[in-house]
Order: structure tokens, then sequence, then C-alpha cells
């Protein structure tokens, strides 16, 4: 390879990366998946496209797509909130295995009688489009200015970063079981595998992610090497997991988990960093997955493809979810549209490669076909996933964005953090004086900047646009802290009065006394129940904000919550426009 041809090269790449950001713009205003974009500029980059670029090595394919991948779902940890496993655990961990499971045995099942295929290639073809890409679902709602139910996004969120490793031990699971000759091993590999992929995930996670998280804290680094050494950690636990036969995506996402929700000095820096390198890791690995295909061999096999994704779309994923979150009585609202969130996206594809790392048969047929029922999942649910959620009535009037902030862990009081906030024109610390500000849960006011200089005596000071208040408080008293200096919500689509309705009731205020007072019939066994009691038991105990109770002609909506209690109830007559 020549110099000149090496700077072609590095050119052409850095265009496309160029042409797949500025592409970003353009999806907002079209609703269009961004993965998808970034997939047809791959196509368009191939050696049947424009760019005639000649690609088909599928072991450089295989090793950065897991490089990509690792660091995707890495960061996909760091931004999960812990308070998100208080509402889904349970229900998400259910979707990751069981409905894995299931997805990929109907599936497989459908591949088998419509491809003439042995159960175990088959049941192979399922396993490897059995996880979904809830990442690519929230980049499509954000774009869209969506606001889901805590219950459904969070769902999504842990469903997104924990499915992929059930997947992963499927493919493998499956691929080796058809490389051996003898059947009568094949129900012990399978057990083996489970155990030792998933065992050893979890064991490598948790000691691991413990582990960065005192090397993050303890280690005296500059600030732009923190970023680093949490992305060569996660990597190094990947890659170690993986070669002692566990599931190295569970491990790194669960050490992303620790890390994220962890009181770090340097996590504003390690999450910037991680947001733009999962960004570059998405962009390569799609424009490569492009680049790998020829579309003219898609067409021989475009009816049996889209046959497996139509059942893939419209009978596997609905039939998984309804299975899986049987036991957590979802509403059934939630349940149609988390079904219709099983987008598939860069996973199946790097699984798809495995058989052809494998020598097995076939496997040409295996890519193409996955590839293609990707591409129907991104063009289908991708771009109808915002107009779903609208029609299906889940989301929500668009809460206030949590204010940026400046955050510096105290030292040796790693639960202690001085935050620094603006004020914001139209957010409720503009009309306080600082002595009003909430100073609750360990808090504390240290001090005011205004024009650049700490005001004297300022608890008596009333706040103005664009001071800084410097405040010393707990990481628990953040949320709180948070909700007083956040900009006001702007939502011309959904008006918070029209929906929560024009009254506040109290969350203690007795289901009789409303009942009288607003003219509806309430029975008798609950006429003593607060009004939180009645709304915590028909929703199991879990309530979120937007959860809905009709009585008569009356809704109670819950409107604000505080961990586990409702902190206030909307009254909407629902005679009212």
């Amino acid at each position: 390879m020549t110099v000149e041809l090496i700077h072609q090269y590095i050119f052409g790449a850095a265009v496309l990366a160029l042409l797949c950001v500025i592409a970003s713009v353009l999806t907002r205003r079209i609703g269009a998946p961004i993965l998808l974009i970034f997939l047809l500029l791959g196509m368009l980059a191939g050696e049947e496209g424009p760019g005639a670029i000649n690609f088909n090595d599928f072991g450089l394919a295989f090793l950065f797509g897991n490089i990509a991948l690792a660091i995707i779902i890495f960061d996909g940890g760091l931004g999960t909130r812990k308070d998100t496993f208080r509402v889904s655990l349970r229900p998400a961990v259910s979707l990751a295995t069981i409905g894995v499971f299931i997805t990929a045995a109907i599936t497989g099942y459908s591949a088998c009688l419509i491809l003439d295929l042995p159960w175990q290639e088959g049941l192979l073809i399922g396993a490897i489009v059995g996880s979904t890409d809830a990442a690519a679902v929230f980049g499509l709602i954000r774009n869209a200015g969506l606001e889901l139910k805590e219950r459904t996004s969070a769902t999504l969120e842990i469903e997104s970063g924990s499915n992929d490793p059930m997947a992963i031990f499927l493919t493998i699971t499956l691929v080796e079981v058809l490389q051996i000759s003898s059947s009568g091993n094949q129900g012990w590999i399978i057990f083996y595998e489970l155990i030792q992929q998933m065992g050893l995930g979890l064991a490598v996670g948790f000691s691991g992610g413990y582990l960065l998280v005192q090397l993050l804290r303890r280690l005296p680094l500059s600030a732009s090497l923190y970023p680093l050494l949490a992305m060569a950690g996660g990597l190094s636990l990947f890659g170690a997991t993986t070669i002692w036969g566990g599931s190295g995506f569970l491990a790194i996402f669960i050490a992303g988990v620790m890390i994220g929700n962890s009181p770090l000095s340097s996590s504003n820096d390690i999450h910037r960093f991680h947001d733009g390198i999962a960004w570059l890791s998405q962009i390569g690995m799609f424009l490569m997955l492009g680049l790998l295909i020829t579309p003219s061999k898609l067409l021989p096999i475009a009816i049996p493809a889209l046959a497996i994704a139509f059942v893939l779309i419209f009978v596997a994923r609905p039939a998984a979810v309804l299975i899986s979150l049987l036991p957590f009585h979802f509403p059934w609202r939630e349940q149609v549209f988390i079904g219709w969130c099983g987008l598939r996206g860069a996973v199946p594809i790097i699984l798809a490669l495995f058989p052809t790392l494998a020598g097995l048969e076939h496997t040409e047929t295996y890519f193409e076909l996955v590839f293609f029922v990707v591409l129907v999942s991104l063009i289908l649910q991708g771009w109808t996933i915002a107009p779903m959620a609208k029609w299906l009535q889940i989301e929500l009037p668009r809460a206030a964005k949590e204010p940026k902030f400046l955050r510096l862990v105290i030292k040796h009081e790693q639960d202690k953090e001085l935050l620094v906030y603006p004020v914001l024109a139209g957010s409720n610390a503009a009309n306080l004086t600082v002595k009003q500000l909430p100073t609750t849960e360990g808090s504390q006011i240290v001090g005011v900047i205004r024009s650049g200089v700490l005001l004297p005596h300022s608890e008596k000071q009333k706040l103005q646009f664009d001071d800084q208040v410097m405040i010393l408080a707990t990481a628990s008293a953040k949320q709180t802290i948070s909700r007083v200096f956040a900009p006001a919500a702007q939502n011309s689509k959904l008006d918070v009065n029209r929906f929560f309705g024009e009254f506040v009731l109290f969350p203690d205020a007795k289901l009789i006394d409303v009942a009288q007072a607003y003219g509806f019939e309430v029975d008798p066994q609950n006429s003593e129940l607060t009004v939180e009691a009645y709304i915590v038991n028909q929703f199991h105990g879990k309530p979120v904000v937007g959860d809905q109770v009709k009585l008569g002609q009356v809704k109670l909506i819950v409107k604000e919550t505080d961990d586990n209690h409702i902190v206030s109830v909307g009254l909407k007559l629902t005679s009212s426009k």
C-alpha cells in the first residue's frame, strides 16, 4: 500500500464521518433513524456505489465491530441512572433474558419453515436477530422531542444494555452446537455456556467496576487522563472476560453503571468524552457494515427476509413482551409501545459474522439475511416510533431539563459535592432569595457570584438572571436542587394543565372526601383509602408520573413523585376539553 493510497483512505474516512455528522441534522427534520443514514452512506461508499470501495475483510470487521460495540455499551452503562433500577429492573431483566429467548425461538422456528433449514440453523438466525437497539430508540424519541413515562423509558433503557449478552450467549452456543458432530452433549453445552457467560460477566463486571471506581477516585492524574483510564479499564474488563469465556458485554455494561453512578470529581469529563467516542463508534461501525454488504446480493433473499422480518416485528417481539411483562402488570398501551420498540441495529449484524469466523456453511446467506432484516426494522420501526408514542398516548408534557452545572467532589468526602448552578430566566430560583433556596438533606449555600464577584452577606439577596450559586450538597440532594434551577419547560404540543387537569390534590386526601367534592361514586371498600394509597394499589406499588385512574367523570393523574411516594395528583374532568 502506497503512501498516497493511505492518504486517500484517511481523506475518504474523514469525509464520510463528516457527512454522517451533518446528516444527523437532516434526520431530526424528517424523523429518520440516524443509524439508517450511516448504513446507507456506507453502502454508497461501497463497491456498488459511487465510492467503489471494495471491502470484504470479515475478520477486521468483527474486530472493529466488537470494540465499537463494547464502547457503545459502556457509554450506555455510564448513562444509566440507578433510579431507573427502582422502577423497572425486574421487568427489564425479564425482557433481556426470557424475552430474547422467546424472540429467538419464534423467529428461528419461522426461519426453519421459510428457508427449510434444520432447527439448529433456524434458531441461530433467531438468536442473531434477538437483541434490540433501544439506544437508537431513545435517539429517535429525543429528536422528536417526546417525554415518556418513567416505567416505559426505564425499562427500555435497562433492556438496551442488558439484552445483548443474552443474544451473544445464544449465538455462540448455537455456533458451537453446529460445530460438533454428536448431538448427545448439546444440552450440556447450552447449560454450561449459560453459566459461564452470565456468571463470569456478572463477577468480573461488579468486581472490576468497583476496582475502576477506586482507581478513578485515588489516582492523581491530569483531568484529561481520567476518561482514558475509564475507557481503557472498561475495555480491559471486556477483553479479560471474553478470554475467560464470559460475557464481556455484560461485564463492561455493569462496570459502566457503577462508574456512572459513583460521585467522582472527573464524572463530567468522563461522560462528555464517552458520549463523543460512542458516537464515533456508531458512525464507524455502521459505515463499515454498509461497506461490507453488496446491495445486489440482497435481491435474491428479499422475499424470505421480508417474511422473517414480518414475523420478528409483528409476532415474535410482541409475544416476547407480553409473556415477559405478564407478572409486572404493565398497562397495555405501554406493552404495545415496548413491543414496537424492538428496533434492530448493529448487534445482529456483528453477530452474523460469528458463523463466518467459525467456518460454518451458508454464512454469506446468514449475513445478507440478517442485514436485510435490520434494514427493514430501521425503516419500518425506526420511522414510526415517535408517531406510535403519540398514538398510544404514553407521552408526557416535557419536563424541565436538568440544568447544566459545574460539580466538584470534595476530597476525602466522596458523598459531598460543590455544585455551581447558573440562575436561568424562567427558573424557580429566579424568584427566590438565597435564604429561600432548599437546604434539605445536608445541603448548604456557600455563596453567590454576580458579574464575577462573590457577593458579601448574600443570604438576603434576591437571585438575578445569570447569577452563579455555589451549594455544598450530598449526592441525594442534587435532584431536589436541580428542580429549583431547571429552565422553564417548553412544549407547545402537549400542555401541562390539559394533560394533568386543572385541579391538584394532596396525596393524603381521603378518597371519599374527593368523591363528595367532585361528584363521583367510590367503592365502599376503598372509601377510607387516601388518594395515594388507592393509586398505588391500582399500579401494584410502583406508580409513575402520568399514570391515570378513571372514576366516573373524573381522572386522577399522578403529577409528581419522590422516590416511592406520590407528591401531588392532578384531577381532570373528562367532560372538559
